[in-house]
């Protein structure tokens, strides 16, 4: 092999290709500018961050799936049927963080110690300590427990809202249960929205591998700062193909620290519905912006109606930070804790303005009684209200109790389903349900919302 005319050995091939693809990227002072033998290695990264990642093991109940019959206290007692269980115990392996050494602080994802009742959590060094939970937000997919115990290794929190795409990062976890595993990649993409895993989603999209049991693990970058908590992959398999994605860590420790301090996130209201500016209605607003959220309503009396915004006001920025969407918005304001002032940019008649506004407490959800629905036995429903998850999301009727030994507990429905549609006919209210059943005879379907998923059944 020549250079410029000069005849290079493949080892000190191999040294100047490592050092185009590592060499000047990293940043001055990483502990990764360290070689080993004349090669740039990380090992010096990973022996320095390796001690704060820990694996976890979970012994959780989980219900068992049977048919509905079997729950028929008179079916069973006609075929001298036992009692069935309604839960077994099932384990499962995951990995997580040590952030604070001196309370012993672990970050893992919800979804690794959902149900669970016994966690344990084992070092580097092979120390194993039951864990207490602190707490969980299933919204953002985070955890925290706390474990008693000396000597410990933490991971410094890096500012995630500082990555580029192309950056350096390594995942450490505990893939398939086979024990700490190391993997390198890039920076694939960010704020990656809309995959419906969370609530609240904002992804670090990259290709270092991750696979099941990294949940929970580091993403760390090239100075051995925490940037992401790693918790998906998108693998037709159920194996790694390059795309893996973690929690951001801004997210990762705004949701920590309210857990810590309440037990759980308090998230407040500022009052608006939002949608994405696109082009067409940037041209229709008469405005150049090329990204941000555009208030499509304010509810009265809320943060927002009494900060002055209104309805086509198109939000730029939030705290001095562009918004490029409306989910980043909503993820950002869910972020916030209840009564601390936000400083909104937005353009409004050709303008920029600034409008500063506190976020509020939700409003206490009004005890509903329901209507009986004749139709459906054992089916109590309500008008949907403030303070309920789905309101302004979806119409239809909520169903706010539902009897275990009813033909609607056979049938599949279940208490907080959003009924919004009989036999594909829109209805948006107790009524108009209880209206549309009476022509529909004994066979019929729901559509309904449950969660994040929409969901038909058929009655009769």
């Amino acid at each position: 092999m020549t250079l410029s005319g000069k005849f290079f050995p493949p080892r000190a091939w191999l040294s100047i290709l490592l050092l185009v693809l590592f060499g000047t990227a990293f940043p001055a002072g990483a502990a990764s500018l360290t070689t080993r033998n004349g090669l740039p290695s990380l090992a010096p990264l990973v022996q320095q961050v390796t001690p704060a990642v820990v694996n976890i093991s979970v012994i959780s109940r989980v219900p068992v799936q049977q048919n509905p019959l079997f729950q028929d206290p008179f079916f069973r007692r006609f075929f001298n049927l036992p009692e069935q269980p309604q839960t077994r115990q099932e384990q499962a392996v995951g990995s997580g963080v040590i952030v604070d050494a001196q309370h012993g602080y672990v970050l893992t994802n919800n979804h690794v110690i959902k149900n669970a009742e016994r966690i344990t959590v084992t070092l580097k060094d092979r120390r194993q300590f039951r864990a207490k939970l602190i707490g969980t937000d299933p919204e953002t997919d985070i955890a925290v427990l706390k474990i008693d115990a000396d000597h410990l290794t933490a991971l410094p929190f890096g500012d995630s809202d500082q990555l580029k795409v192309g950056d350096y990062v390594v995942a450490i976890g505990n893939p398939f249960g086979l024990g700490q595993t190391v993997t390198a990649g890039i920076v694939s993409a960010l704020g990656r929205s809309g995959l419906h895993i969370e609530g609240y989603e904002d992804f670090i999209q990259t290709d270092a591998s991750i696979n099941p049991g990294n949940s929970g693990g580091a993403l760390v970058d090239l100075e051995g700062r925490l940037i992401g908590i790693n918790t998906a992959i998108v693998g037709p398999s159920g194996g790694n193909v390059g795309i893996g994605f973690a929690i951001p860590s801004n997210m990762a420790h705004a949701v920590m620290e309210q857990i810590i301090r309440h037990g759980k996130v308090r998230r407040g209201v500022l009052g608006i519905e939002m949608q994405n500016l696109t082009p067409e209605l940037a041209e229709a607003l008469g405005i150049s912006a090329a990204s941000g959220a555009v208030i499509t309503s304010v509810v009265a009396d809320s943060p927002a109606a009494k900060a002055g915004l209104r309805a086509r006001d198109v939000v730029v920025a939030m705290n001095g930070r562009p918004i490029e969407s409306s989910s980043e918005l909503r993820n950002r304001l869910g972020l916030t804790p209840i009564g601390q002032d936000v400083q909104l940019t937005v353009i409004r008649d050709h303008t920029r303005e600034t409008v500063t506004a506190r976020i509020a407490a939700p409003p206490k959800p009004e005890q509903t009684s329901g209507r009986k629905v004749p139709q459906l036995s054992g089916l109590e429903v309500a008008n949907l209200k403030p303070g309920n998850p789905l309101y302004g999301k979806v119409k239809g009727a909520l169903a706010v109790a539902v009897d275990r030994n009813s033909q609607a507990w056979f049938y599949g429905l279940r208490p907080g389903d959003v009924i919004y549609a009989v036999n594909q006919t829109r209805v948006e209210s107790a009524s108009q349900l209880i209206a549309a059943l009476r022509h529909t005879g004994h066979h019929f379907s729901l559509q309904l919302v449950r969660g994040n998923f929409r969901i038909s059944i058929s009655i009769g």
